[in-house]
């Protein structure tokens, strides 16, 4: 059985992780919604924010020059890595090379990409995550089941158990005792941290900014406090100029977590701090397939995508099945998409297209407007299972043909659903119909 398959049989075995994803997302898009309701000229703001990611892919090499000259100008240090591995190496011989082993790290999805935390973990190098969610998964010793919400597929009473294992605290589930439990334990790692690692949302070419979006306060501490921070992130972050972040600011904050804005907005250069703070920042540049990307016709479009991870929400496949069934850095849609693309072995990630009704509510719902179902259909096509996605379209385009063959399939579908196995078809199907039953 591969990795993915054994993840989505776990991942269906527990009801109670269901639930947990199910009541999350639920929340996550009713807030969205809530949000993006109350903005008269969405689909202008939509656009303007698609175009400021699109000049990033027509002019990528102008504006990877001002950014850097802008940067180096100002007394950062930037560094230009090619892959994952050579990524990790450079982080960690930073490091070592100033004789840091304890320091606190913000929230980077890249981070997870290159997988840097082992490789600190078996360099000796003590680097304790500083996001809520991010604490929580790591100290459970699992990855992120959602890029913005990592911790969102646990309930209170396993966190609540979870704490009271690792930081010695009484059993709680109440989230306002378990954030003070956190924020107690951290708070000593932040002033004794002697390295800040960071990701970023955007860097502004005109200026050499980096800007990191929060909601907790962790990354003005993670990247205010230690003498040298390290930021990490993908070639693709860069923005011609404030005018176009400022379209992008009001989409992100809403698509992720429903705020009309998000709490925190850092926005942090070379020289910003004098005598405290950090007193070197490297800005590692990460490849990792990026450019070929870029450069494809076809799957370019991705390299839009500002991680919001508003398709994970709506996605019937994320919400049933959860993160971790992906077996993937980046799950949901866009992870699927990504993580075929991403690295020297993407076909490692084939079967990730497949796990996808191709509804189309991810497209509706991306602030950018990515086509992911264009490019999952891609990616089916280039597998051995085409002809099943071809057989499949001819018989549904038949059935829906005509009315009365319609009505037959709908009879024999439910007839034919009182007999299925519990599997991802035979328990949505059934709950399907329950719910349908319980309408009328």
């Amino acid at each position: 059985m591969t990795p993915t398959r054994n993840s989505l049989h776990k991942a269906l075995a527990n009801p109670q992780l269901g639930a947990a994803v199910l009541r999350s997302c639920n929340h996550s898009l009713a807030a969205r919604q809530r949000v993006m309701s109350e903005l008269e000229n969405l689909d202008e703001l939509r656009n303007q924010a698609r175009a400021a990611r699109q000049d990033m892919l027509y002019h990528h090499a102008e504006l990877m020059s001002r950014f850097v000259r802008s940067f180096q100008n100002a007394g950062g240090i930037v560094h230009f890595t090619g892959d994952a591995q050579t990524a990790r190496e450079l982080t960690v011989r930073l490091l070592r090379q100033r004789g840091l082993s304890r320091g606190v790290k913000s929230k980077s999805m890249v981070s997870e990409e290159i997988d840097l935390s082992s490789a600190l973990s078996e360099s000796g190098i003590d680097a304790v995550e500083s996001d809520l969610g991010e604490f929580i998964v790591q100290l459970a010793g699992e990855p992120p089941s959602h890029i913005t919400a990592p911790a969102l597929h646990k309930t209170r009473a396993e966190i609540g158990r979870l704490f009271e294992q690792k930081l010695g605290i009484g059993y709680t589930d109440d989230p306002t005792a378990l954030a003070r439990a956190a924020r107690i334990h951290l708070r000593k790692r932040f002033v004794e941290a002697e390295f800040g690692l960071a990701g970023a949302n955007f860097l502004i070419a005109e200026t050499g900014h980096i800007v990191i979006v929060e909601n907790e306060g962790n990354v003005r501490m993670g990247t205010a406090v230690p003498r040298i921070l390290i930021v990490l992130t993908g070639i693709e972050k860069v923005v011609r100029d404030f005018s176009g972040l400022a379209a992008l600011l009001q989409l992100l904050g809403r698509s992720a977590t429903g705020q009309r804005f998000p709490g925190g907005i850092n926005i942090i250069r070379p020289g910003l701090y004098r005598e405290d703070g950090p007193q070197e920042l490297h800005l590692i540049l990460v490849d990792n397939g990026r450019r070929r990307i870029m450069a494809d016709p076809i799957f370019k479009e991705m390299m839009l995508c500002i991680r919001c991870g508003a398709c994970l929400n709506i996605c019937p496949v994320y919400r049933t099945v959860g993160g971790h069934a992906y077996a993937s850095v980046y799950p949901g849609p866009m992870g699927a998409v990504l993580s075929s693309l991403f690295g020297p072995n993407p076909e490692h990630h084939r079967e990730l297209p497949y796990l996808s009704t191709l509804c189309g509510a991810c497209r509706e719902v991306c602030p950018v407007k990515i086509d992911l179902p264009r490019m999952l259909l891609t990616l089916r096509s280039g597998t051995d299972k085409q002809w099943i996605e071809q057989t499949a379209a001819e018989a549904w385009r038949y059935i829906m043909s005509k009315p009365e063959r319609f009505r037959l399939a709908g009879r024999i579908g439910r007839h034919t659903v009182r007999i299925l196995p519990e599997t991802l078809a035979g328990g949505w199907l059934k709950a399907e119909e329950k719910a349908y039953r319980d309408k009328q």
